[in-house]
């Protein structure tokens, strides 16, 4: 199973989070066509980003360098074995794992794309980030009247606390 995500580093958005199943041999050397449409579904060809920054990885083949090129993205690969140069993917990915799938038993691939889901909705919608002023990417209205309500998220391993 991998997955794909793309990040806007000033809002911390996570505007795409897809995964795929690696079953043949086959299907990974399809798999730079797969990343390569992620890239354009999450940033559109009006809004893309002005530079990417990527692992090495083998799986960014030549369909994904061309696509990048088309859409005037500056290819930014990090250096090998230096995790430390792409610290919000790191940050990103130990997040996921910290707050989510180091405390679920993952049922199959239609569970852990629900999972997956969730967690960016949460990410992106209720999470607050220190970055952001203790915001979420999604800005949302103060409420400072009304009963305090407490909504479990991911099957109550996190809360959003609102007022009615």
């Amino acid at each position: 199973m991998a997955a794909a995500f793309v990040q806007a580093v000033r809002s911390k958005e996570l505007p795409s989070l897809n995964q795929i199943e690696l079953t043949t041999f086959a299907l990974h050397l399809q798999i730079d066509e797969w990343i390569a449409n992620q890239l354009t579904e999450a940033c559109g060809w009006e809004q893309a980003p002005r530079y990417l920054i990527r692992d090495r990885d083998g799986a960014y083949g030549e369909v994904f360098i061309r696509r990048l090129r088309s859409m005037g993205i500056r290819d930014r690969p990090t250096s090998p074995r230096s995790p430390w140069q792409n610290a919000y993917a790191e940050r990103l990915i130990g997040s996921i794992r910290r707050e989510c799938v180091d405390h679920i038993i993952v049922l199959g691939e239609r569970h852990l794309r629900h999972v997956l889901l969730s967690y960016m909705q949460y990410y992106n919608e209720v999470r607050t980030h220190l970055s952001l002023n203790k915001d979420a990417p999604a800005p949302r209205p103060v409420q400072r009247a009304g009963h305090i309500l407490c909504r479990p998220i991911l099957g109550g391993l996190h809360h959003q606390y609102v007022r009615i």
